[in-house]
């Protein structure tokens, strides 16, 4: 990317860095760690016209989500539904691709050290992640 001045960094971090809550000391530490490296990097590659920006979604109930809540897909999405922001709304792999895709593309040929939180506003609405079960309501 340096010898041709241009191109894209994406990496993938977590609601998990921008909230409080009981989650693993080791994921919330990696999650931030990626944010950090995504600052330096914006600074770092800016000048070859490099960019560099995170996606942090919320939870997605992929195969390893599900495997770590003991839940089926279903059952997961209930209750990050549940628990998110916008009640009644699913986050899909695809709304993650979708962000990806924007912040790859020429349409954010300027966006650069964005952390782009795909969340449904859910870092605004509950601080604690993790603390209570929502469908015990």
């Amino acid at each position: 990317m340096i010898p041709a001045r241009k191109g894209c960094i994406l990496f993938t971090g977590s609601v998990a860095a921008s909230i409080s809550g009981d989650l693993s000391y080791a994921y919330k530490a990696s999650k931030h760690a990626i944010l950090g490296l995504n600052n330096n990097l914006t600074v770092e590659l800016g000048k070859y016209g490099i960019r560099v920006n995170t996606i942090s979604p919320y939870g997605v109930a992929t195969p390893m989500v599900t495997s770590g809540m003991q839940m089926d897909k279903k059952a997961a999405e209930e209750f990050m539904s549940a628990a998110g922001n916008l009640r009644g709304a699913i986050l899909e792999p695809e709304d993650v691709a979708r962000a990806a895709l924007y912040l790859a593309s020429d349409d954010a040929k300027y966006v650069s050290g964005l952390n782009l939180i795909v969340d449904g506003g859910h870092n605004h609405n509950h601080p604690l992640f993790g603390a209570t079960d929502p469908l015990a309501n």
